[in-house]
């Protein structure tokens, strides 16, 4: 356990410095007044993605040790699991509209009794992953279908693919597999994902591969 604790640390400490280390590069780079304009905005719109990328990665952290140590109460309400998925790929059309992809989306009329705002952190991480790691002008389908005491959501994207090295850990907390994976992310969306599916007492799978894409599957019951 205090092995694991030191690596989590570790983790969480190399993720912040590297933001860091380039914000405050870029800092010392603009005080020079000589700059021209369009290497001073450049150089702030790196810093302002990088104040990003921090604010991300420490809701994420706090997220997921809540997540891990059970501090977030359930607060269970019966929603539209359709209207829910249909909102959120709503959330990313600047994304998916410049990427130039189509949506192919079949969503079965379903009403769910969960946590609400915990569920859509699961369509927030695999939607925007599927559209992040889509190639442009590709195709991202998204399917909800009830089976017997079942509900099946299935999110499919033709992007990159996950290599078969990363496949057994890509729900492991910081493991972001090859640099084609890494761009953007902290290594956590994943791990939340399957956190929150499990306090819902769901499963989820994936298949994929690399260079053809991949679908994920989460499974969650109906009662």
């Amino acid at each position: 356990m205090e092995y694991l604790r030191k690596d989590f640390m570790s983790n969480v400490s190399h993720e912040f410095k590297t933001p860091i280390a380039s914000i405050q590069g870029f800092v010392e780079i603009i005080k020079d007044n000589k700059l021209p304009p369009e290497k001073f905005n450049e150089y702030t719109d790196i810093i302002i993605e990088e104040t990003k990328r921090l604010s991300n990665l420490s809701s994420n952290i706090l997220r997921m040790s809540k997540l891990d140590n059970q501090f977030i109460q359930s607060r269970p309400t019966k929603f539209s699991l359709d209207e829910q998925l249909r909102k959120t790929i709503l959330l990313f059309e600047e994304q998916w509209s410049s990427k130039n992809l189509d949506l192919d989306i079949n969503l079965e009329k379903v009403s769910y009794e969960g946590d609400e705002e915990l569920v859509q952190q699961i369509w927030i991480n695999l939607i925007g992953n599927a559209i992040k790691f889509s190639y442009d002008n590709g195709s991202i389908h998204v399917s909800l279908k009830q089976k017997k005491q079942d509900l099946v959501v299935k999110i499919k994207d033709e992007g990159i693919g996950i290599s078969e090295e990363s496949k057994p850990r890509i729900f492991e907390k910081f493991y972001q597999g090859d640099a084609s994976r890494s761009k953007s992310g902290n290594g956590l969306g994943l791990p939340i994902v399957k956190r929150i599916v499990e306090i819902c007492n769901g499963t989820i799978s994936f298949e994929s591969k690399e260079g053809l894409g991949t679908c994920f599957t989460v499974t969650l019951p109906k009662e």
